[in-house]
Parts: structure tokens; sequence; C-alpha cells
């Protein structure tokens, strides 16, 4: 099993898209400043999208795919499944 994710700040300005194969230790890295660099420096903590993949290399395909996507249809992307852009941290760390 292999996540595709997007995070933003609190003031959904900045996304960042990222791989994992475990999306509740990766958020929370995310959310507690662990992993320095882009995440870290914009704040960037709110999961507000994310993807299962059967693989890792399905999930990295598809995260280079919405890399070279524009803003709106990221944008679009994320309001299709969480249209008020809630943190969906809480939805996985209780199923």
């Amino acid at each position: 099993m292999a996540y595709v994710y997007i995070l933003t700040n609190k003031y959904n300005t900045v996304l960042y898209i990222g791989v994992t194969n475990d999306l509740l230790r990766r958020t929370y890295e995310h959310k507690e400043h662990l992993i320095k660099g882009f995440s870290s420096r914009y704040q960037l903590n709110k999961l507000v999208y994310y993807e299962t993949h059967a693989s890792i290399a399905q999930a990295i395909e598809r995260e280079k795919q919405l890399k070279n996507w524009h803003r709106e249809w990221k944008n679009n992307l994320i309001h299709e499944k969480n249209p008020d852009w809630k943190d969906l941290y809480g939805e996985i760390r209780f199923r």
C-alpha cells in the first residue's frame, strides 16, 4: 500500500505533493516539523488530500503527474473530495 498526499498551510496558499508508504507517520512528521525543507519552511502541516495506490511505483507515477498539473487543477482535485479543505489527519488517525 502506498499513498500520494497533498499538504497545505493554514491559508491554503502553498501546496506540497508527496508520496509515502505510511500516511499517518508521514503526516505526523510534517505536522511536528520533523522534516526539514520545503514543508517545514512554509509550515505545510494540513493534510487536505490523499490517494491510495497498490504499489509505491504507482504512487510515484501519480505524484509526478500531479506535480506537473496547474494549480487550478490541483485545487479542483482537492475540492472534489474535500470541499472545505479541512485537515484530514484526524480522519486517518482514527481509522
